[in-house]
This record gives structure tokens, C-alpha cells and sequence, in this order.
């Protein structure tokens, strides 16, 4: 049968329904778009996997029980690595073990029918935040890396070798300059941080050339790894365009389910990362950027989340961004406190050392304690 499309505005979210049923394709279509969201259907799985390779949704909504072709084989035939959409199943409290089953396969969240009209709303607007991250972050890496690539290419045209490597150079800063911007994206929606990620990159960079004069890690700290740790610093927080203000701007205490909601920020920062690596997996700067945005809240005593990762066990660019971040934090004033003086975040970092951080980065932030004091929030 026929997918049924409507005329859709560039800047609307585009939803796909995959059902059998016309009823609930109807109910959610109305509901949608009395939201603003442009709709497409599809009536079967066949039906569609056409629509999404033709016309490229920011939401599948997928039955999982359907003829012909059901949800999670549809699922099977996408390829999850390197997906810019995000899939969310339509399911009944019968088929729980579908849903396990589909997000194994890559789905991204699930609802049960019958749905609560607000929570599908909220779960429908995170899955097109993360969506329209994940292509922010695959265009400006795709756009980087082709005009890299045809000025490597130059080198067979051009004699003046100088010229050459200055156009290379300035390409990788525009290059990191977009990342830099698509990290201000996560970070302008927190007002009481602002200039946060000028300072922390700045912070570690310091301290990782404070550590390869003056640390066993000297061998592993190459000139690479402090340019790198610089550009791929303000890519810690990204994930954080995926949670709801109501959370990220809340002035009081988070409940333990909106703290486990922000905690996410972390897999989704680096699932979004990840798939900017998985096209260019050499890239040591995204690949860093992972490593940060998923570890930076671990802990030297295993306490830490998302994965309770022990002492050498976190990666070390995330074992100096923990300091940073924390340090940058205490000294900014919050709508709820004054930022504390250098002293008193140096007495915290003290007291969580071999607890919260790492001991070899606390003693190069003692050595350059400083800078710190210095830098304060003028970087």
C-alpha cells in the first residue's frame, strides 16, 4: 500500500509512523500534528523502510507487531552505527520481551500503548534533540574533513609547500572551531556556566603539560595529546542538548529520577561522537572527545558513573577533564550560591584526592595552582 506524505517546512520536525493499524496511524498523526510536527505514514514495515531512505525523518515511530515485515525486523535492516534518526517502538505490556529485544537492536526508547499524551510528547522532543545533534556533528565533521582532504590534495598542484601546510592548518582550525560551536549549542542552554568551556580547556591544557614534565605519565603525554585534550575539552558536556530544560535549568535540588535522566548526558554525548568516529576512526581529536564526554564523572575510587570505572582504569584525558570541570564548577556563581574562592575549591580538590581524582593530577594542580587562581573566570 501507499506511504502517505504531506508538503513539510525544513526547520519542522519530520515524524515517520510505521503501523498496520489506521486508527492509531490517525490518532497519532492528529495529535502530532496539533504538536507542529510534520507526519508521514507508513503502513507496513516495507512501506516503511522506503520512507525513511526517501525521505529521511528526524523520528520513527515503529510498531513492533506488524505483517509482512515486523518492527524489529525492520530494525535488522538499518544500520545502527550510522544512524542520523532516532527510532522509538510502539509496543504493548505483552511484548516486553520485543522491547528488550529492539533496543538491543538499536532502538532508542519505547512507549506503551495505550500512551499518556504528555510523556510521548517529552519522549518524542528528546529523541529530536538527539537526532538533530547527532547530523549538527556529522555535517560539520563531513564539511571539515572534505576540505582537509582537498587541500592534501593541492599538494600535486601546488609548489609552495608553506602555502600548502598554512591552508591544511587553517582548515583544521575551522574544523575545530565548528566542533567548539556545536559544544556552545549544549552549553547555552545553562545560563549560570557561561565561558565555562574556554576556561576548562584551558585548564587542561595546563595541567597536561604540567604532567609531561613532571609525572609518570610523561611517555604517554605527547605534544598530540595536549592539542588534542585542548580541542576536544568543550566537547564534554555536548550531551546535554538531549536533556530537558526542565532539568538543566532547574535552580533546586534534582529528584534521583531527574539525576539519572541527567546523568545520561554522558552515553549520549559519546553515542553522538561516536558516530562522527565510526566515519573517520583515525581522528585521535573525536576519539578523545568520546573518551571525555562518557568518563568525566568517574571516579579515582570507583564511585563515579556512567560505568563505576577504578582508578587507571578511566581514560587519562577524562581523569584531567574531572578536575577541570569540577574546578570551573565550584568557582562559578550558580542562581543558588556564589562561587566559592580559589582556597576553598583547593581544600575540595584535597579532600576528594585519591577519592574523586586522580593523585598524579591533583599534584599538577598544586604545582600550578597558580595559573588556576590566575586564570579564575577571565580565560
Amino acid at each position: 500500500m501507499p506511504i502517505t506524505t504531506e508538503t513539510t517546512r525544513s526547520n519542522t520536525p519530520l515524524v515517520l509512523i510505521v503501523d498496520d493499524s489506521r486508527a492509531v496511524r490517525t490518532f497519532v498523526r492528529e495529535l502530532l500534528e496539533q504538536a507542529g510536527y510534520a507526519v508521514i505514514e507508513a503502513n507496513d514495515g516495507i512501506a516503511g523502510l522506503e520512507a525513511i531512505a526517501t525521505r529521511k525523518p528526524d523520528v520513527v515511530l515503529l510498531d513492533i507487531e506488524m505483517p509482512n515485515k515486523t518492527g524489529l525486523e525492520v530494525l535488522a535492516e538499518l544500520d545502527v552505527t550510522n544512524r542520523l534518526f532516532s527510532v522509538i517502538l510502539f509496543t504493548t505490556l505483552s511484548s516486553l520481551d520485543a522491547i528488550v529485544d529492539g533496543l538491543e537492536r538499536g532502538a532508542d526508547d519505547y512507549i506503551v500503548k495505550p500512551f499518556k499524551k504528555a510523556e510521548f510528547l517529552a519522549r518524542l522532543s528528546a529523541a529530536i534533540r538527539i537526532a538533530r545533534n547527532k547530523r549538527l556533528l556529522f555535517e560539520a565533521q563531513m564539511t571539515a574533513e572534505r576540505t582537509i582532504e582537498q587541500m592534501r590534495q593541492m599538494q600535486s598542484i601546488l609548489s609552495d609547500q608553506k602555502l600548502i601546510e598554512r591552508k591544511i592548518r587553517e582548515t583544521s582550525e575551522a574544523r575545530n572551531a565548528t566542533i567548539f560551536a556545536m559544544a556552545k549549542l549544549a552549553e547555552s542552554r545553562d545560563d549560570d556556566t557561561g565561558g565555562h568551556l574556554e576556561r576548562v580547556r584551558e585548564y587542561c591544557r595546563q595541567l597536561a603539560e604540567d604532567l609531561r614534565s613532571h609525572s609518570p605519565y610523561s611517555d604517554h603525554i605527547t605534544a598530540e595529546f595536549i592539542d588534542c585534550i585542548q580541542h576536544a575539552a568543550p566537547l564534554h558536556d555536548i550531551g546535554k542538548v538531549a536533556i530537558p530544560d526542565s532539568i538543566l535549568q532547574k535552580p533546586g535540588k534534582l529528584t534521583s529520577e531527574e539525576f539519572e535522566k541527567m546523568k545520561s548526558h554522558t552515553v549520549l554525548g559519546a553515542d553522538n561522537l561516536q558516530l562522527v568516529f565510526n566515519t573517520y576512526p583515525g581522528n585521535m581529536f573525536i576519539g578523545m572527545g568520546i573518551e571525555i564526554a562518557l568518563y568525566h564523572h568517574e571516579r579515582w575510587d570507583g564511585s563515579g558513573y556512567p560505568d563505576g570505572l577504578v582508578g587507571k582504569n578511566i581514560p587519562l584525558s577524562a581523569r584531567i577533564m574531572a578536575l577541570a570541570d569540577v574546578y570551573d564548577a565550584l568557582r562559578s556563581d550558580r542562581c543558588y550560591r556564589k562561587g566559592l574562592t580559589h582556597d576553598q575549591v583547593r581544600n575540595i580538590i584535597l579532600e576528594g584526592n585519591g577519592k574523586h581524582f586522580d593523585p598524579e593530577v591533583v599534584m599538577a594542580f598544586l604545582r600550578i595552582e597558580g595559573i588556576f587562581a590566575r586564570m579564575g573566570h577571565d580565560v
